[in-house]
Order: C-alpha cells, then sequence, then structure tokens
C-alpha cells in the first residue's frame, strides 16, 4: 500500500456468524437494508429496529464466502442482538453464534482526501487490481470496504488482526489514540455511532442519516419497523437531524442544546477538535445554542461524501 492507512486494533467490535441454509432470508425478513448485494469481499451495512420504527442495533453484515453471513456487531450490544435475531430463527434452519476465531481491526486512510484503499486479496482470491506484488490478506483473514462511505477505509476480520492490519500497510495507534482518530473522522462525516448518537429505543434511523450512510433500502418490502420508516421516508418531511456543529468550549457528549431563550433544541453528542455531531431541531438552528457551558454554532447539513 502506498497511502497512509491509520489502524485500530481492538475497536470494541464483536463477530457474530449466521449458519443455515434459511440465515440470509431471516437477515433478509427483519433488517433494514437488503442482504442481496452481499458477496465475497462486499460488506452491507443495515439495522434492527423496534415495531415503532426505533432503533435498536446497527451492524455489518459481511460474506465470508463459505454460506454463511458474518455479522460485525459493537462488542457491548453483540449478546442482546445475538438474542433478538435468534428468535427469528425458530422453526428455520437458521443458526447464530459468537465466532470466537475472528477479531474485527479497522483501517482508514491518514491523509485527508485520500484515495480509500482497495482490500488485498485473500489467499486464493484474484485482486480487483490485477496482479501485482500485493502479499495480501493472511490465511483466513478478510478485508472489505466499509460500505457506508469510501472515507471510512476498510473492515478487516482476522485470528490475528496485527497481522492484518500489516497486510495493508496500516499504522496502528494506541487505542486511545486510534479511538480519538475514528471519532475526528467520523465527526467529520456525520457519521453516527451505535450507543452515543443512535440511542437504542429511542432514535429514528433517518434522523441520524442512515439512508445517507446506505444502511436503509427504501425497495426491500417488509422488515420490523418498515412501516413507520418507509412513512418518515415518503410522507413526512423530518423536522429533526443528526448536524455537524462548531463547538467553543467543552461539554459531555449527550448534553442538551438550548437556544438563547432557553428553549430545548437537541442533544449535543460526539466532538473532535472544535467539531461536533447534535442531533438537532431543524426551526431552532437560527441564532446562539448552548451546550451546558459550551457554545454551538448549527448550519443547515452538507455532507462530506468522501
Amino acid at each position: 500500500m502506498s497511502m497512509s492507512l491509520t489502524g485500530w486494533l481492538r475497536p470494541g467490535r464483536a463477530v457474530l456468524r449466521m449458519e443455515g441454509g434459511d440465515g440470509r432470508q431471516v437477515l433478509q425478513d427483519v433488517v433494514t437494508n437488503s442482504v442481496d448485494p452481499l458477496a465475497p469481499g462486499r460488506a452491507v451495512y443495515a439495522a434492527l429496529l423496534t415495531p415503532q420504527g426505533k432503533y435498536l442495533f446497527d451492524f455489518f453484515l459481511v460474506d465470508p464466502g463459505d454460506g454463511s453471513v458474518l455479522i460485525d456487531a459493537a462488542e457491548d450490544r453483540a449478546e442482546a442482538l445475538m438474542r433478538r435475531l435468534s428468535m427469528y430463527c425458530l422453526r428455520r434452519d437458521a443458526r447464530l453464534n459468537p465466532e470466537p476465531s475472528l477479531s474485527a481491526a479497522l483501517a482508514w486512510p491518514g491523509e485527508a482526501g485520500a484515495r480509500p484503499p482497495t482490500p488485498p486479496a485473500s489467499p486464493g482470491q484474484a485482486s480487483s487490481e490485477g496482479p501485482g506484488d500485493e502479499e495480501g490478506m493472511p490465511v483466513g483473514a478478510l478485508a472489505v470496504p466499509d460500505p457506508r462511505l469510501p472515507a471510512l477505509g476498510l473492515r478487516l476480520y482476522a485470528a490475528d488482526p496485527a497481522a492484518a492490519l500489516a497486510s495493508v500497510g496500516a499504522e496502528v495507534l494506541e487505542h486511545d489514540a486510534a479511538a480519538a482518530a475514528w471519532t475526528r473522522l467520523r465527526v467529520r462525516h456525520a457519521v453516527p455511532a451505535g450507543g452515543v448518537e443512535l440511542v437504542p429505543e429511542e432514535s429514528f434511523v433517518l434522523e441520524f442519516g442512515l439512508d445517507r450512510l446506505n444502511g436503509v433500502d427504501f425497495r426491500k418490502g417488509c422488515y420490523v419497523g418498515q412501516e413507520v420508516t418507509a412513512r418518515m421516508h415518503h410522507r413526512a418531511t423530518l423536522k429533526k437531524g443528526l448536524l455537524q456543529v462548531r463547538v467553543e468550549g467543552e461539554a459531555a457528549p449527550g448534553t442538551p442544546v438550548a437556544t438563547a431563550d432557553g428553549k430545548p433544541a437537541g442533544t449535543l453528542f460526539s466532538q473532535a477538535g472544535g467539531e461536533g455531531l447534535a442531533h438537532l431541531r431543524y426551526d431552532r438552528l437560527a441564532g446562539p445554542l448552548t451546550a451546558g457551558s459550551a457554545s454551538i454554532a448549527a448550519e443547515p447539513p452538507v455532507f462530506d461524501q468522501g
């Protein structure tokens, strides 16, 4: 790899494996995105909602090439996700279990505007860039582009994630530094995180841009929470949304945002380098906003799609 990549070795993710002849159909029936595009080397971003259309989990579906589906989920929510999805496996040829043999890692361009990396080929798999001197991924490892935005780089799955990161030439940062760098990247591209901006049983995913991030398929048909989500998309004008904001001062994630006259305007979440993400009412963006002792300046959304 000729470009500079930042690597995060332990990003707080867990890997599950869905197996069985009905496994893909179970997922197709309940998640917000279609599983049809799944193929080796390609991931799908999706969410699982309540019947009322509110967020429960978001995750990545990955095709390892053996008929199963890997599910890359937040580590602290993986057990709850497994229990929820297992409910839909009853009386079907589908089995969901932890996959302890694989760990996740992340690698993303370390230079502003750098072209996203192409995953190196796994052993026995032809590279999409054709023959070259790339050694490829370690045996049994996978690398897929993050399906949300090219700027988010690669998601890697391996028994030895450090070796996988080395295979793409990533500079592995210490955990806290990597987490801070990833937060800066998320803020720059208005990418919400589960458990931070996305609050289980409270958030509506369209207000947090999961459609913009390729996490919702409006043509796939029914899934849990589909009716509410489709109605919001087709019939309603969103009154609130996740916005990039300028922040002066300090405020903890989750601090309420208020207008100059004290009216509630939303909530401030992740922050980095004087910028942040806030879930705000569109009709209360004008004028000064505050989050605790911090000053907030919001503008209509203009998202960097890189």
